[in-house]
């Protein structure tokens, strides 16, 4: 059995590597393409965020790749999230700690990727808030269970900053389905955000495209659409990428596993035959690709 991983090329190779030492053929064929922000705009808000972040009640990332996007714009002199604050007592944070005497803001995180690249980023584990380890899934829905309790004893008036990729058809690719075409994850938090009264905001810090395919990319695809290769997809953008690039091709043949089930129902529109929802945590990506042979 084979696994074609279609996560952006970094992440890609990644789980092509972690479903090797499981013993799970990989490919990887991105089917998103991971860009900087290249508007003088762009860049503008990216460095003015910087500049508040002490203003800011909590800085929410979609993706490993928002981190990565944030963090690569951290002024030299900038002293964020210092090491002191790793010493803190996450009891006392949970209980009664007044979030108004916090030196930095709060990272939310919707998954363990994004919590491993803010942590590989320099951001102490006990200023990253994420969803259990055994949640359901590793989406917003999840991520608000955890964090609206803070709600009450932050500082009036402080905004939450969404940050995020770009390309029109907002999507996730980190943690499993945070969002879905129209940003429903994102869209969803900042509803919750609103009405328990805190303001939002948003920046785009990295552009999310299409790859320039090749013919030996197109022959793969082809096929893997009818070979019992297992099509792993962790974002609805990439079902509408692969589609939009072979619109001819069949998939009447083909399988799949969807890391959250809005995933799924796009892989379903695309007409793949079997699709098979999984959590995003790797030991049960491999249990479903498992459960297909």
């Amino acid at each position: 059995m084979r696994a074609i991983v279609t996560r952006p090329a970094r992440e890609a190779e990644r789980w092509c590597r972690d479903l090797a030492r499981r013993g799970i053929e990989a490919v990887a064929l991105p089917l998103i393409a991971i860009e900087p922000i290249a508007s003088p705009a762009a860049r503008a808000a990216l460095a003015a965020a910087w500049q508040r972040l002490s203003s800011y009640r909590a800085l929410m990332f979609v993706s490993a790749n928002a981190v990565d996007g944030f963090f690569k714009a951290k002024p030299a002199d900038a002293s964020v999230w210092p090491s002191q604050f790793a010493t803190k007592n996450r009891a006392n944070h949970d209980s009664d700690h007044d979030l108004n005497h916090d030196p930095v803001p709060r990272c939310w995180a919707p998954g363990p990727g994004t919590a491993r690249a803010l942590v590989k980023a320099g951001v102490p584990r006990e200023a990253i808030d994420l969803p259990d380890a055994g949640a359901a899934q590793f989406d917003s829905e999840a991520l608000w269970q955890k964090v609206q309790p803070q709600l009450a004893r932050g500082v009036a008036g402080a905004p939450v900053l969404i940050v995020r990729g770009s390309d029109g058809g907002d999507d996730h690719e980190a943690d499993g389905g945070a969002v879905s075409a129209a940003g429903t994850g994102r869209d969803w938090l900042a509803r919750q955000l609103a009405q328990a009264g805190v303001p939002v905001q948003w920046l785009a810090v990295y552009r999310r495209s299409m790859p320039a395919f090749d013919a030996a990319q197109a022959a793969l695809a082809a096929q893997a659409a009818a070979d019992g290769s297992v099509w792993l997809f962790g974002s609805a953008q990439a079902v509408r990428h692969l589609t939009g690039w072979l619109p001819a091709q069949d998939w009447s043949r083909a399988r799949a596993v969807a890391t959250h089930p809005r995933i799924a129902q796009a892989a379903r529109g695309a007409g793949f035959a079997v699709v098979c929802e999984s959590r995003p945590a790797l030991i049960d990506v491999v249990a479903s690709i498992e459960s297909l042979a």
